[in-house]
């Protein structure tokens, strides 16, 4: 069958990255399209001007809406074209994508020549179906201690990082990437089929060093495939970087029975790529100018982490996110929170004391924490200990505040104890450093902590377990 290729010179408006096309009668909605320059002075012929990708977001009675990816600077409304490519943004994916950089729409990055594809996969794809998707399960050890003991990250789970300008979030999610291992459920408990993803949008050349040095260093890179989109790169390319990644992590999962660990930042530069194209489609906007959609489309990115039944792989998401003045009320950090089953919050306080990570115990929640601990996952008395830790940390911030106002001295012995409690806590538990810690030495650390207040303050543990554990000064 003959494809029919459909070309149109009827470019009639150019605003920012966006074309507007007239009589385009042929095309479909997120269809690709060949944008072609005026041909440097030759006369007629595509093939002497330089092409750029396209893609048409909007087609309304024959007006079309396309968005350039490599910018329209160049781009004229009397000689310009465009081509249709009678499909959707696809990614070649194989095997041999791991230990490999790409750009946001998947081409190689790293000198390297073009992989030989495998199969070529629509970048959108779909959210996993709910009658399909399997209960996360199984823990996957990050050998961070507020996460592993407090937090824990399932096999399948979507648990974002709420971070803030100036905080070392690239560090704690190359630390992430360094040290991941899933426990349990099977052969990768040794390491094997681990694959991990990761997707960067809108940062600068020095954090894609940074990221490329530490993979290399860790000795991830033979496991691992990125997606890097920089800053100086096209904005529309941040829209296509995050479904890039996904699409080789659900290959990587569903075909190929890897368990995949995907990591995505910045989400906020994302939805600031999402402003940005929405202002230049002069959309009505919503809460603090971003889209109204901001909300499902975030979900078509977030939805398509999971396990799906009879399938021996799983895709765990951690997206970054920066919250504008460390508001966790920002309609970035808002609606990833209502989307995703938890969040690890970063704190500047604890930052600024010289704790690393500093991650805030007391507002970060791991939804599905219970699915992959306890018994034959980490330790029996791993659901005791996280609930005891928090309570009392929470006890020893609260007494803090009080001391600061009626003074030490004002305080009772057992208050001075959780004062000191606290301290300890912050310097021993969450101040680790870029140390790999097993769930065995956070969760005995835990107890090491505990054994500091008297036994009858451990009323979240059961007995058994304050017996067996509990360290006698």
């Amino acid at each position: 069958m003959t494809h029919l290729t459909f070309e149109y010179q009827s470019i009639t408006n150019i605003q920012g990255p966006l074309i507007f096309v007239e009589g385009l009668t042929a095309g479909s909605l997120g269809e690709m399209v060949d944008v072609y320059l005026p041909p440097n002075g030759s006369i007629g012929g595509l093939s002497s001007g330089e092409r750029r990708l396209g893609q048409i977001l909007q087609i309304m009675e024959g007006l079309a809406v396309v968005q350039v990816l490599e910018g329209t600077s160049g781009i004229d409304t009397v000689s310009s074209k465009i081509r249709l490519r009678g499909e959707s943004s696809k990614v070649g994916v194989s095997i041999d994508v791991l230990g490999r950089f790409f750009n946001g729409l998947g081409k190689p990055i790293d000198g390297l020549s073009e992989i030989i594809p495998e199969v070529r996969l629509d970048i959108n794809g779909l959210p996993i179906n709910p009658t399909a998707r399997d209960k996360p399960s199984h823990f996957i050890q990050t050998g961070i201690s507020t996460i592993d003991g407090l937090n824990t990250l399932v096999r399948g789970q979507k648990l974002p990082i709420f971070s803030g300008a100036g905080l070392p979030a690239n560090e704690i999610a190359a630390q992430i990437v360094k040290h991941a291992k899933v426990i349990g459920g099977g052969p990768a408990q040794q390491g094997e089929q681990f694959s991990i993803v990761f997707g960067a949008m809108g940062i600068t050349s020095r954090e894609a060093f940074f990221f490329k040095k530490a993979f290399e260093e860790s000795g991830a890179l033979e496991r691992t495939v990125a997606f890097i989109n920089q800053a100086e790169d096209p904005t529309i390319e941040r829209l296509f970087t995050p479904r890039s990644a996904l699409t080789v992590a659900e290959y990587l999962a569903f075909e190929k029975g890897h368990h995949v660990l995907v990591i995505l930042t910045d989400m906020t530069n994302y939805c600031e790529a999402l402003r940005e194209i929405g202002s230049a489609r002069e959309e009505i906007p919503g809460r603090r100018g971003y889209p109204g959609y901001m909300y499902t489309d975030l979900a078509t990115i977030y939805e398509r982490a999971g396990r799906i039944k009879g399938k021996g792989g799983s895709l765990t998401l951690i997206p970054i996110l920066t919250m504008p003045d460390d508001d966790i009320t920002h309609p970035i950090a808002d609606l990833s929170g209502y989307i995703t089953e938890g969040q690890i919050v970063l704190s500047r306080p604890l930052f600024r004391k010289g704790v690393y990570p500093p991650v805030d115990v007391l507002p970060s929640l791991s939804r599905l924490m219970n699915l992959g601990i306890g018994m034959g996952k980490t330790r029996e008395d791993h659901r005791g200990v996280a609930d005891q830790l928090y309570a009392s940390y929470a006890k020893g911030r609260d007494t803090r505040r009080l001391a600061a106002i009626i003074g030490e001295e004002g305080l009772s012995e057992l208050d001075r104890r959780y004062l000191k409690f606290a301290e300890e806590f912050e310097l021993l538990f969450i101040d680790q450093g870029e140390a790999d810690r097993l769930i065995e030495e956070t969760l005995s650390l835990g107890w090491k902590l505990l054994s500091t207040l008297p036994k009858t303050e451990l009323i979240r543990i059961k007995e058994e377990f304050v017996e067996k554990y509990y360290e006698k000064p």
